[in-house]
């Protein structure tokens, strides 16, 4: 296999492995989120929460319409993990902010989520060092683009980016 193939297998193994890891922590969410009794989406939700935050910033970090964002919002006060609260300096702004039970809650669920996570059970501290490091490189790369385009590629929006990245993971398992 020439320079070209191997690198293009290579693209390919890499993918399907990603798309393997991905559906691994889709799942681990699931099962956690169950013995939490809540919904999955919330995982997710709580971990984005570190500090008060608008609505519609939540929305935008969660890839999500507003509507739905109210939805989370309404969930996680009905369970005393987080209230709405007018916004200093702009009553209109409805941030999010977690209770202390909901900042329990998030800190419980990332304790019991990373210890799921493979790297956590089968890679050394160098390792998920190294990792991290790589992951943070590819993050910082700039936008995706897509393939095929003419020579002024566009931008994929997150979403679009997370939609296939789901699509891969559901192909390639």
């Amino acid at each position: 296999m020439g320079r070209n193939g191997r690198s293009e297998q290579l693209d390919v193994d890499i993918l399907n492995s990603l798309a393997d890891l991905i559906t691994q922590i889709m799942a681990h969410g699931e099962r956690l989120a169950q013995r939490m009794s809540f919904p999955t989406f919330f995982i997710k939700a709580l971990h984005t929460l570190d500090c008060p935050m608008a609505m519609k910033e939540l929305g935008r970090r969660l890839h999500c319409d507003p509507s739905f964002v109210t939805v989370i919002a309404d969930g996680l006060e009905e369970r005393g993990l987080a209230r709405r609260e007018a916004q200093p300096g702009d009553r209109r702004i409805r941030n999010i902010v977690l209770t202390d039970a909901g900042m329990e809650m998030r800190q419980r669920m990332e304790r019991e989520l990373a210890a799921l996570m493979p790297w956590s059970r089968v890679l050394d501290t160098r390792e998920r060092e190294q990792l991290l490091t790589l992951l943070r490189k590819m993050a910082s790369a700039g936008d995706a683009v897509v393939p095929g385009d003419d020579a002024t590629s566009r931008p994929v929006p997150a979403g679009e980016v997370d939609d296939a990245v789901s699509t891969a993971s559901a192909g390639l398992s």
